[in-house]
């Protein structure tokens, strides 16, 4: 049985390593490539062609979640299985939405680590019970929200008109970018990022995160 070709996509070199460690023992596993970066990962991804990305979120240049889009797009035969200590809402819908097989937290230990792998190659989803558990909530919230949601196409013909200042926030939102990613780009604090984006929602009638990136992102295109 030919061995599960995997890369292992983090910025952190040591974490990196050891876990090239770990994995190269199993009989059935070989890392093939390291990347610290996601933009480093699609073009490793392309070059080796592996049957698994262990991707970690936030990464400098391109984000796991973007990297996990071009992935899922350009080499569509490559799983990526998220691996990283973020367990935030946005990341754990957003990295699932752009394609990945599962979402998985760096603190599992080897021996789960090691079969969701096996299972992520044979096209299992995989979901540590806490991301499970965050995951239904956010559903559950996402379900009643679109019940009393608000009407697109009222916003459209209400023609909503956003400053400059706030446009530059969206641009960044749609990407998609957190809060603190938003904050460092711009320089300026997260307290004064989320007052921006309280507007935003306000300006939009909703206060679900999703469904404004959605509208925005649809409003960006129009717009070009």
């Amino acid at each position: 049985m030919n061995p599960i070709r995997l890369i292992i996509a983090d910025d952190q070199r040591l974490l990196r390593e050891s876990l090239r460690t770990v994995l190269d023992l199993e009989e059935d596993i070989e890392v093939v490539a390291l990347a610290e970066n996601g933009q480093q990962a699609c073009q490793l991804t392309e070059q080796f062609q592996p049957r698994l990305v262990l991707m970690d979120v936030q990464m400098p240049i391109m984000n796991g979640i973007q990297a996990i889009r071009e992935i899922h797009v350009r080499m569509p035969n490559t799983q990526v299985l998220i691996l990283t200590t973020f367990a935030e809402d946005e990341y754990i819908i957003e990295g699932l939405a752009a394609g990945a097989i599962g979402y998985l937290l760096k603190d599992m230990d080897k021996n789960s680590l090691l079969k969701a792998i096996r299972d992520a190659v044979e096209g299992r989803h995989m979901l540590t019970p806490e991301i499970a558990s965050k995951l239904a909530s956010r559903l559950s919230v996402m379900s009643k929200t679109h019940r009393i949601s608000f009407n697109a196409q009222k916003l459209k013909n209400a023609r909503v008109e956003f400053t400059e200042r706030e446009r530059q926030i969206i641009a960044l939102m749609i990407q998609p970018m957190t809060n603190t990613q938003i904050a460092e780009a711009l320089y300026m604090s997260v307290g004064t990022i989320k007052n921006y984006i309280s507007v935003i929602y306000s300006k939009l009638g909703t206060s679900d995160r999703m469904q404004a990136v959605a509208y925005l992102n649809d409003l960006m295109v129009e717009e070009k």
